[in-house]
């Protein structure tokens, strides 16, 4: 029996279900959608089979094994260590063609491989069919078919990568080439060996490379693979090596290299793949509308329109039933407080901090849901990859590709992952660029301010202006990266290399993973952040420079706040409450909320009564729709959560950089909010 923990690297393209066969293996409740650019770091997981353990790594999804993005840099940085026993080369076999270049890549590795043909759901859907026997002839590694899905194939692949751990080289490989045409003095042993086998020219060259690395380097592994690579005039090979390969790289092989390699997968696919002709044409028709030239841009507006009304009218729907619970438990906390005699300053705590700020965010957790819900739906269905490619014409405009989109959607859910994202990006400029106006996409922590102001000052009209905040958000965005564009010397473009995914019905377990996830977060923030921020507000409302005092207008938090009044007054926000619940929100952007309750010494803000409440408090201030529009458009722009920040530091390594960045959302807020306050009083008045 091995005793040795093997280790499997799941390698594969982006958007082949990689993680999702991770996560069935491993039960991990990892982010899984359908398109590229999720997995952006190696996650580990653990199993056991047959009384043996397993340590499976999920990499990042790449194309190959040329290092262009952050990503590509870490599954071929692990792939080439010796921390990996195994390569699980998954491949989206409904797209055969396109996964087998990362294939062949692998395998001149030397290590060894298995193929999981993944999706053969999907084959059988459309009526292809893949010789399961003549594949591993022509790639001379184990084929094994999975729907990672349905669950179905998973015991024999990991039996099959239990079985092939010691073998660079499964199956014996079968062609049908003419080797007597060749002149390669080790032509057939090549094909005895190697499933891909070059041109004798370049045949010729990864020997004389592979020689002259072998003397240099003795103890260097996979001499063939880094013989291709330098060949490919890869640039971090060439650093590592101090040898003169110049009188052999008379030309740049890399275009030709991959050529043959395409003209071998050419002929696999001729062989081994038949009823390829029968692929459905829904997703082309479908495509044809969602990603037009004129049309898809208003579409996805409408789209996101839909999911914003679901979001307000199901959400408030529920959230009433919420909002009623949280007033009961109030009533209950502070009977049961008072009956034992609890001091009025502990029920006050309790009641008017603790309950209020963090119930009060509780409520919102059905807005939260049906917003993430329709997220994930989207996501898994395939719609978000072609939003990107939609959004690739204007992201050009502003010197970014639409790849940098796919972040900035991200950030509609939060603003943390959205920022790590960015690592899908080639360069450090477009990285930067692209966290720089991530922030601008209005995330979930924003929604229960929305939801509350709206609510309280628009009407009807409530959800119109809670889904202008989310187009604001982008248009600021892409304006902020049209401007940055022309301070800028490199004027290159940028070109979009993406795949579309074949829709498909969002899978329910993917879903269940996705939302629970995102409500646990939701939830672990309110019982953590939000919890002692409101118990800090309080503290900051009840003490002031004389000790405890029941006037507000007496306490540390209004001496602060009427100092920084001056600096808010000319964008609608002069009210030192206002400016104190902003600031908290710092800390996170739900904190706004639950500081109101506690600033304006409401119970249950989010009632019905409370918002009654509010509002009346509010009017009498001079507070009325037009500020509240300048307060939502202040929270959309200002500088983004602690833990976003902190997430913008360890992506940049630079805490100059992300001090600027803060500042300029800040400044970008407080012009904006000015604009729409000051163009809104000539209007109103």
């Amino acid at each position: 029996m091995n005793t040795k923990e093997l280790t499997i690297g799941f390698v594969g393209n982006p958007n082949c279900g990689k993680t999702t066969l991770f996560n069935a293996y491993t039960g991990a409740n990892l982010k899984v959608a359908n398109w590229p650019g999720v997995t952006v770091e190696k996650k580990e997981g653990a199993m056991r089979f047959h009384d043996e353990s397993y340590r499976l790594v999920d990499l990042p999804g790449t194309y190959s094994l040329t290092s262009y993005t952050m990503e590509e840099t870490v599954t071929r940085q692990y792939i080439l260590s010796e921390d990996v026993d195994v390569i699980v080369d998954v491949a989206d076999a409904s797209a055969l063609e396109r996964n087998l270049y990362l294939t062949l890549q692998l395998m001149e590795l030397g290590k060894p491989v298995v193929l999981a043909l993944n999706m053969m759901d999907i084959v059988q859907e459309r009526g292809m069919e893949i010789d399961l026997h003549r594949l591993p002839e022509m790639l001379g590694i184990p084929c094994v078919p999975v729907s990672a899905r349905r669950r179905t194939g998973l015991e024999i692949l990991i039996h099959t990568v239990a079985h092939h751990q010691d073998k660079s080289q499964g199956e014996k490989i079968i062609h049908h080439h003419d080797l007597e045409t060749s002149r390669h003095k080790d032509v057939e042993e090549h094909h005895k060996h190697y499933a891909m086998v070059y041109t004798d020219e370049i045949e010729d060259k990864i020997d004389e490379i592979e020689e002259r690395l072998k003397k240099a380097e003795p103890s260097l592994s996979n001499l063939r693979w880094h013989a291709i690579k330098i060949l490919e005039n890869d640039q971090e090979l060439k650093k590592r090596f101090s040898i003169d390969f110049s009188d052999i790289l008379d030309q740049d092989y890399e275009k030709e290299i991959i050529n043959q390699k395409f003209e071998f997968i050419e002929e696999v696919i001729a062989e081994c793949v038949a009823n390829r002709a029968k692929k459905t044409e829904s997703t082309d028709r479908t495509d044809r509308i969602l990603t037009h030239p004129v049309w898809g841009l208003p579409i996805f507006l409408l789209i996101m329109a839909g999911v914003f009304f679901l979001t307000f009218t199901v959400g408030d729907w529920l959230k009433g039933y919420f909002e009623v619970a949280l007033e009961a438990l109030t009533g209950m906390v502070v009977e049961a407080l008072s009956a034992l005699g609890t001091g009025e300053l502990l029920v006050s705590l309790i009641a008017d901090g603790i309950i209020a700020g963090v119930g009060g965010i509780l409520t919102f957790l059905p807005n939260i849901f049906i917003l993430f819900l329709a997220l994930a739906f989207l996501e898994d269905s395939g719609y978000m990859a072609r939003v990107a490619y939609v959004m690739d014409g204007v992201m050009g405009k502003i010197g970014l590709s639409g790849r940098a989109f796919l972040p900035m959607l991200l950030g509609f859910g939060c603003t943390v992952p959205a920022v790590m994202a960015s690592r899908v990006l080639e360069n450090r400029r477009d990285r930067l660029k692209t966290i720089l106006i991530t922030p601008f996409m209005s995330c979930s922590a924003r929604l229960p301010i929305y939801v509350m102001f709206s609510g309280l000052f628009f009407g009807d009209r409530a959800m119109i202006a809670a889904f202008s905040m989310y187009v604001l958000g982008l248009a600021v965005a892409i304006l902020a990266a049209f401007v940055m564009k022309f301070a800028e010397r490199e004027k290159d473009g940028n070109m979009l290399l993406i795949e579309l995914p074949e829709y498909k019905t969002p899978n329910a377990h993917t879903i269940y993973v996705y939302v629970s996830e995102k409500v646990k977060d939701y939830l672990s923030k309110a019982g953590t952040t939000i919890f002692l921020a409101s118990i800090v507000m309080w503290l900051v409302m009840n003490v002031g420079p004389h000790g405890f005092t029941a006037d507000m207008d007496q306490s540390f938090g209004a001496v602060v706040g009427k100092v920084l009044v001056p600096i808010f007054a000319p964008i609608g926000l002069g009210y030192w409450q206002i400016v104190l619940a902003l600031i908290s929100g710092v800390a996170a952007k739900e904190v706004v909320v639950s500081s109101c309750s506690v600033l304006f010494g409401i119970g249950n803000v989010t009632t019905e009564a409370g918002m009654g409440h509010l509002s009346a408090l509010l009017a009498g201030m001079g507070f009325g729709p037009l500020n509240a529009y300048a307060l939502m458009v202040f929270c959309l722009l200002y500088v983004p959560c602690m833990a976003a920040v902190a997430t913008i530091k360890r992506e940049t390594g630079s805490w100059k950089w992300t001090c600027a960045m803060a500042a300029f959302q800040l400044a970008t807020a407080w012009v904006m909010a000015f604009l729409v306050y000051r163009v809104g009083t000539l209007f109103l008045v």
